[in-house]
């Protein structure tokens, strides 16, 4: 009995860790609920658009993401609805969440 509940306490705490979202850092998090960004995208899994991990895999340069932002191409993701032009997203904040974007890749 206590093999069992062992077996399945560390299979339990497996799918826990497997299943946990990467933690969004207070100030990205609230440039990604200003412009928007959440209502497609997540860290970990797909949603309307890329998890943010998929486009971390890319190897896009911050740089290339914040063009990519302000001018979608969607046939870099095909499969997925293409994302809108969003050019009113100021500089600076599309240049944090790029370089946070790159920062997933590790």
């Amino acid at each position: 009995m206590k093999k069992t509940l062992l077996t399945f306490a560390v299979v339990l705490a497996i799918v826990s860790v497997s299943k946990a979202q990467t933690k969004i850092p207070p100030n990205i998090e609230k440039l990604l609920q200003k412009n928007t960004c959440l209502a497609c995208h997540k860290v970990d899994v797909k949603l309307i658009g890329p998890a943010y991990k998929d486009v971390a895999k890319k190897k896009y340069k911050p740089e290339q993401i914040v063009a990519l932002i302000k001018k979608p191409v969607p046939s870099n993701w095909p499969g997925y609805i293409p994302m809108a032009a969003l050019p009113n997203i100021p500089e600076d904040e599309a240049l944090t969440i790029a370089k946070w974007i790159t920062s997933l890749k590790k």
